[in-house]
């Protein structure tokens, strides 16, 4: 099995504006993207080490995401979000994969 890189200590641009405010804080509900190429095992090791979700909530909200399209993978501050969405990112880009999140207000 080819080993699959996860590095989230690499400082890369990101389309999520990172400079916030305190009024910009709130709380951002995380969504994640099904797509046709991602395999599901990278995603579920995405969620558990980025997200760091339990096993079996990772399991379910990727198997969320492949039956319905989207779904809900947790709730942070603005920041936060956009951090935790920016580490995911790199770590799908730098595998080759297209995973995408996203996040809203919630």
């Amino acid at each position: 099995m080819a080993e699959i890189l996860l590095r989230t200590d690499v400082e890369t641009e990101s389309d999520v504006a990172l400079d916030v405010t305190d009024a910009d804080e709130g709380k951002w509900r995380i969504l994640i993207h099904n797509d046709d190429v991602t395999p599901y095992d990278f995603v579920i090791m995405v969620l558990l080490r980025i997200f760091r979700l339990s096993p079996e909530l990772a399991e379910h909200i990727t198997w969320q995401a492949h039956t319905l399209g989207v779904a809900p993978v947790c709730t942070r501050p603005r920041g936060e979000a956009e951090r935790l969405i920016t580490e995911a990112h790199t770590a799908a880009r730098t595998n080759g994969y297209p995973l995408t999140f996203s996040m809203e207000p919630k």
